[in-house]
């Protein structure tokens, strides 16, 4: 998900006020300056993730139970959640959430022609996919959720040789979230993908302006300076939007491959990065373990690979 594919290709200063946060168990310390969404608020520990689901087999080591502790996105796709099961089971997070005074973050993956049938393939028809969108929104409640709306689908619409479907859909999306009292984010790329400007045209087009604003690096590598700098001018065109940036997997930049490349680390865990301009927070939006496809060593998209964590854990010094 997301890169240059290879099929085609002013921050300021903050000074901040660590404060401890825990979460399942596990510190995290977090910038007490931060405004907007993640105000004194924690993330919600998915205690059914991946890594957590390999530390209760007896599968996990220190590094696992780690990351099993970390907050990550909670990716809704119709594969796991379906029509008629994605209310259910979106009301049952956002009710753990509830208990545990923290914000669950969200990623919706469910659009038609998803991924440009690669790795990620699959999603549902277009005449499934807003009701299935709808379900969602109507899950959420009045407890605050963050929402992050389809990785890479704008970025590979021009791809996909279907840009102007694929923008009507996450258009009818947005609108329909932005309804709810959720935080939305709709996914803006990355800063070594589309250009600012063809970026702010397509995020305009979708409807950014009625939501909180856009994610970037979402499952991708690139330096956290570098997608703060992209994400500051992308905002500069888009009215001052908010945005948020995937650090799970940046720890040791890009190589340019997208697909688990090898020699790269795991990145900031949340909200640990001080912000400043328009961004609202780094987040985990990729579970690290997870793999992006059958490639360099990796399963299918999606499952778990210990091998994959135990390298990206190793070369940040975990």
């Amino acid at each position: 998900m997301g890169e240059v594919r290879g099929r085609t290709a002013l921050v300021f200063a903050s000074v901040f006020v660590p404060v401890l946060v825990v979460a399942a168990g596990f510190v995290f310390l977090v910038n007490a300056q931060m405004s907007g969404p993640f105000d004194a608020q924690r993330i919600y520990v998915d205690p059914a993730g991946s890594a957590a689901t390999a530390v209760a087999a007896g599968e996990g080591d220190a590094v696992v139970e780690r990351v099993a502790t970390t907050p990550t996105g909670i990716w809704l796709t119709p594969e796991e959640q379906g029509p008629g099961e994605v209310g259910g089971y979106v009301r049952s997070i956002v009710s753990d959430a509830a208990r545990t005074g923290s914000v669950p973050v969200f990623v919706v993956y469910g659009i038609p022609n998803r991924d440009c049938g690669n790795f990620s393939a699959g999603g549902l028809s277009p005449s499934a996919y807003p009701e299935w969108v709808a379900e969602i929104a109507d899950s959420l409640g009045e407890q605050h959720s963050v929402v992050i709306v389809e990785p890479d689908s704008l970025s590979l619409a021009i791809e996909c040789e279907d840009e102007d479907e694929q923008v009507a859909l996450v258009r009818d999306a947005v609108s329909t979230l932005a309804g709810t009292d959720a935080w939305v984010y709709v996914d803006g790329g990355h800063s070594n993908w589309r250009s600012v400007d063809d970026m702010a045209d397509l995020l305009e087009r979708v409807g950014v302006d009625g939501i909180r604003g856009f994610s970037t690096n979402v499952s991708n590598f690139n330096p956290t300076a570098d997608e703060r700098d992209y994400a500051e001018e992308l905002s500069g065109l888009l009215g001052g939007a908010h945005y948020v940036i995937d650090t799970s997997r940046n720890g040791a930049g890009s190589n340019a491959d997208w697909c688990n490349p090898s020699g790269r680390a795991l990145g900031a865990t949340p909200l640990t990065e001080p912000t400043s301009g328009a961004m609202d927070a780094n987040l985990w939006i990729k579970a690290p373990g997870e793999s992006d496809g059958s490639c360099n060593g990796g399963p299918a998209a999606g499952e778990w690979w210990p091998a994959g964590l135990a390298e990206l854990a190793r070369n940040a010094g975990w």
